[in-house]
């Protein structure tokens, strides 16, 4: 089963695809949501101020806001991704010595 993505990771998603200046249909497809999903998101983070609509253009841009989100975010997943490996070594020597005091 495919691992579902966490809030942070879908903005960071969209924001990444902003970046370029995107349409909704270029959002949706290169951030793998749906219609519904990728409204609600769009509404959230304008109105957090990650992103603006550009009525002339029609496309969303990335704010300073939202640039400064994606390079807090890339820090975070660095960091994430390590404590992670770091928990899983832990658990790996915790089960070897559970193995080494079993009576098997």
């Amino acid at each position: 089963m495919g691992s579902y993505r966490r809030r942070l990771d879908i903005i960071a998603d969209i924001l990444q695809v902003v970046k370029q200046n995107a349409k909704k249909t270029q959002i949706m497809y290169q951030a793998n949501l749906s219609y519904k999903v990728l409204k609600r998101y769009l509404n959230n983070m304008t109105a957090a101020s990650l992103i603006s609509y550009e009525t002339e253009d029609q496309c969303y841009v990335l704010t300073p806001k939202g640039t400064d989100f994606l390079e807090a975010y890339k820090d975070y997943a660095r960091t994430n991704k390590s404590i992670e490996k770091r928990l899983n070594d832990v658990d790996n020597k915790k089960k070897n010595l559970e193995e080494l005091c079993s009576n098997r």
